[in-house]
Parts: C-alpha cells; sequence; structure tokens
C-alpha cells in the first residue's frame, strides 16, 4: 500500500510537470527547466554522502575506533542483504541518526553522539535498522527524482516569469491561469514531494523493524528521540534535516494544515502502525 501511494504521489508529480511546463514554457521549456534540475540535483546525489557527513560535522569511524556500534550495524546491514556501509558519528548532542549514499555500495549510517547515550541497544538497534532500510529501498534515489521535479517546476516558473510564458505557438497562457500557476505550482509540488517523503519515513519504519525484528523497540525510539529533538537543539542545514530519523528542527508538532509542509509523519502515527505490526 505504502508503495502505491509513492507511485500515485510521483505519477501527480510528474503530470504537473508536464501540465504546468506545457502551459508557462511550452515544451521547449519544460525540456530545459527539467534538464537543468536533474542537472543540479544530480551534483547532490552524486556527491550526497561527503555534503551531508559535512553537514552534521560527522566523522567516519572505523570498527577499532566504534566496536559495538560498527559490529551492530555489520549484523543488521547482512540481515538486511547489504553491503557493509561507512559508519559516522556526528558530534551532537540531540539524539538522531540519518542514511546517505548515491547507493547501496556507497552507503553511510551516522549516528549522533547524542543517541548513543540517550537509547538502548534494542532501541538504537531499531534505529539503525530504519536507517539501512532507507538504503535497502533505494530513498535516496528516488528523493533526488522528486526533487529534481520539483526543482524543474520552480525553474518554470521562473522562466515564466522573466521572459512571459510558453513561446512553442502563438497562443500562451492566459494571465490569471499563468499567475496561479507561478504561485501555487511550486506550493503543489513541495506539498507532493514532502508527501513522498512522510511515505517513505512509513516505509522505512516497518522494513527497519523487519530487519530487526524489534518493531516496539523502534517505537520506543521514536517517541525518545522527539522528546530529545524538542529539548536539544541542532543546527543543520534545512535540507539536511529531512534525512534524520526525526526532523532536528521541528521541535514542535505538526497539526492540521501545517502537516501538510513536514517531512516525517507524526511521531505518534508511526508508533501506532509500529505497535500494529508488532501485534
Amino acid at each position: 500500500m505504502n508503495n502505491i501511494k509513492v507511485f500515485v504521489l510521483m505519477a501527480g508529480l510528474t503530470g504537473l510537470v508536464v501540465a504546468i511546463g506545457n502551459a508557462l514554457g511550452g515544451s521547449s521549456g519544460a525540456l530545459v527547466a527539467l534538464v537543468l534540475s536533474a542537472a543540479m540535483n544530480l551534483v547532490m546525489y552524486w556527491s550526497s554522502s561527503s555534503m551531508v557527513l559535512r553537514a552534521y560535522g560527522a566523522q567516519v569511524v572505523t570498527a577499532a575506533e566504534a566496536p559495538e556500534l560498527y559490529a551492530m550495524v555489520d549484523r543488521l546491514r547482512q540481515r538486511a542483504g547489504l553491503p557493509m556501509p561507512t559508519v559516522a558519528i556526528a558530534p551532537q548532542a540531540q539524539p538522531n541518526a540519518f542514511a546517505t549514499g548515491r547507493n547501496s555500495e556507497h552507503a553511510v549510517v551516522c549516528v549522533t553522539e547524542g543517541i548513543l547515550r540517550t537509547l538502548s541497544r534494542e532501541e538504537l538497534e531499531g534505529v539503525v535498522a530504519h536507517e539501512l532500510a532507507h538504503i535497502k529501498n533505494h530513498d535516496m534515489l528516488l528523493q533526488t527524482i522528486a526533487a529534481t521535479m520539483t526543482g524543474a517546476i520552480s525553474n518554470l516558473a521562473q522562466f515564466a516569469f522573466l521572459f512571459g510564458g510558453r513561446h512553442d505557438d502563438d497562443e500562451g497562457a492566459h494571465p490569471v491561469v499563468m499567475i496561479a500557476m507561478l504561485i501555487i505550482g511550486p506550493i503543489v509540488a513541495m506539498l507532493l514531494q514532502f508527501a513522498i517523503s512522510r511515505q517513505r519515513e512509513f516505509k522505512a519504519d516497518a522494513v527497519g523493524a523487519e530487519i530487526s525484528g524489534k518493531p516496539l523497540a523502534l517505537a520506543s525510539a521514536l517517541q525518545r528521540l522527539e522528546a530529545g529533538a524538542q529539548r536539544i537543539p541542532m543546527a543543520v542545514p534545512a535540507n539536511a534535516a529531512p534525512l534524520a530519523i526525526v526532523n532536528p528542527l521541528a521541535a514542535f508538532s505538526m497539526r492540521g494544515v501545517t502537516r501538510w509542509f513536514a517531512t516525517h509523519p507524526p511521531t505518534a502515527e508511526r508508533v501506532e502502525a509500529l505497535r500494529r505490526l508488532a501485534a
């Protein structure tokens, strides 16, 4: 069901790119915007691991430097059927973790110093398994594709604003329609991108629980991590925050319409889904 939801969201995002591209930039304008966005996101995708590690101030560790953590990641990645990822630790007091890398052969699992002090062994296993699930599910690639389409729509809006819309033929878009698309199009694209991100968090929770075999431990970890994020601030760039298992910048609960702008589902819903899985 999660995969179906993501497919529908991606189809909606694709359709939005085509519709807005045709209305604002014509076929040529849409192609230019898509290529430009793809080029920018390809650079991010290829060098994502090093960029994110720098953003969090994280350092790669060896088995000799962090034997327990390294052994835990190694054991769980074997259960997940994955190559051994790079292991890193970020010197952050906030308990959190993330995974990055362009594919399973170039993946990184990073935890903060705060999470090592906060969680029990079983809870930490649940978190590590969740991050390995992101790698197994190819979520970095999926999010890059979604970001490329969202960027294409934003670029189209900028092109239309600067150059006056489509020029493929003599008939341009109606001014009111163009203004609406300039304003609403990028917002809708961003909402779809965030919705995809939330669905992938649910998916990573489920697959992570399967890898660790301890869904209730992951549920407990999520609750403690959310409490830690609300209590202990973390200074990271906004574009790196969605990679974390709980949003390090969201020191408040998303309710009502604001939930649509969240990159992570409400922790209470994630915990309830894990409890149902355990049952």
